[in-house]
């Protein structure tokens, strides 16, 4: 029988977890270093997989604009990895952004294999009107930033592939 997997809402007792879950993926450039009052704030975002009380995956969801959300910080433990938790974080999240009426998620992933087979495509350029795209310009947010492919975080965005899902 296989081990079952609970998934639920993250908590700020859940943040030195998450944090250790995305240590390596850090390390490696695969997920973008955050400081730890970063992931405080943002817990409010975050699905965490569980087994046997144990976080063996994550993933959070970012509203960036009234129909417009972020995908950020999915990473599964290696002992799980090809066991569908990652799946299941990323069904979760897809659901709550339908729930809370986006109409759009982006991703910025070295995994593209894994977003296209939820739906996500790469994309070019800024898909946001001028005005929209103006106000974006306002947040000092750098998911928002890789989202805008600034300059400024040319660095973070190296190798990965920009894409969007519409729901």
């Amino acid at each position: 029988m296989a081990t079952p997997i609970l998934l639920r809402r993250g908590r700020p007792g859940d943040i030195p977890a998450i944090r250790a879950l995305v240590a390596p993926h850090v390390a490696t450039g695969r997920i973008v270093r955050k400081a730890p009052v970063q992931y405080y704030e943002g817990v409010q975002g975050f699905e965490v997989a569980l087994v046997k009380e144990e976080i063996v995956g994550c993933g959070a969801l970012h509203i960036m604009w009234e129909d417009l959300g972020e995908v950020r910080t999915l990473a599964v433990a290696d002992a799980w990895k090809g066991r569908g938790v990652g799946h299941e974080i990323l069904r979760a999240l897809v659901v709550r952004a339908r729930d809370l009426g986006l109409r759009r998620l982006f991703c910025l992933t070295f995994e593209v294999d894994f977003f296209a087979e939820h739906g996500f495509a790469p994309i070019e350029g800024i898909p946001v009107t001028p005005e929209v795209y103006a106000e974006l310009l306002r947040s000092h947010d750098d998911g928002i930033a890789e989202f805008l492919d600034l300059a400024r975080v040319k660095p973070n965005t190296l190798g990965n592939t920009r894409m969007l899902l519409t729901l």
